[in-house]
């Protein structure tokens, strides 16, 4: 990640996830990272519409010149690029993992502009849908309204190493109080 938007979300997610693979979409509080409101928008996970907002920020409408609330977001990347971004949504979204991607695009003279990505995944939760939260952010700070977005990179970001503890440890960590250990007679 080289965008400093991307870096304080990225670790106020990761701080909010704690032990487990992701936070649930309760825990995301939009208050606590006011500064960065804007810039980060929601995502149906629902391949067959295109991934569309579920909401945006204010600074990702204006650069898209539209509110994007329920439009596709795989749209908004040219035909070469499209099945990548969707690939990526994917893995996001049932991998849990999070991913960061660079991406140029054109505005509306002609000129050539850099933004960087970030997808973060939400817990899943029983009865609800699919969704993941993200960040576009613009490394130019001209604001442009801008179109035809490509991938020139991106890379999953794994999972903190957990240790490992031997299944036996395990076993008597969740087992309280009496217990009865068969054997023979």
């Amino acid at each position: 990640m080289k965008h400093p938007s991307s870096l304080e979300f990225f670790a106020y997610w990761d701080r909010k996830r704690g032990e487990a693979r992701a936070p649930d979409r309760s825990e995301i509080e939009p208050c606590a990272e006011r500064e960065l409101l804007g810039a980060i928008f929601v995502l149906s996970y629902d391949s067959a519409a295109g991934y569309p907002f579920r909401v945006a920020g204010t600074r990702v409408c204006a650069l898209l010149g539209c509110d994007l609330k329920h439009r596709s977001f795989s749209a908004l990347f040219s035909a070469d690029t499209r099945r990548e971004i969707e690939d990526i949504i994917a893995v996001v979204s049932e991998e849990m993992l999070a991913a960061v991607a660079g991406i140029t695009a054109v505005s509306q003279d002609g000129r050539p502009a850099h933004l960087e990505l970030l997808l973060l995944p939400f817990n899943t939760r029983a009865h609800s849908p699919l969704s993941l939260t993200g960040l576009l952010a613009p490394f130019e700070s001209d604001h442009r309204q801008l179109s035809d977005f490509k991938l020139t990179s991106w890379r999953y970001i794994g999972h903190q190493t957990q240790k490992f503890v031997p299944r036996a440890l395990r076993k008597l960590a969740v087992a309280r109080g009496f217990m009865v250990y068969e054997g023979l007679r």
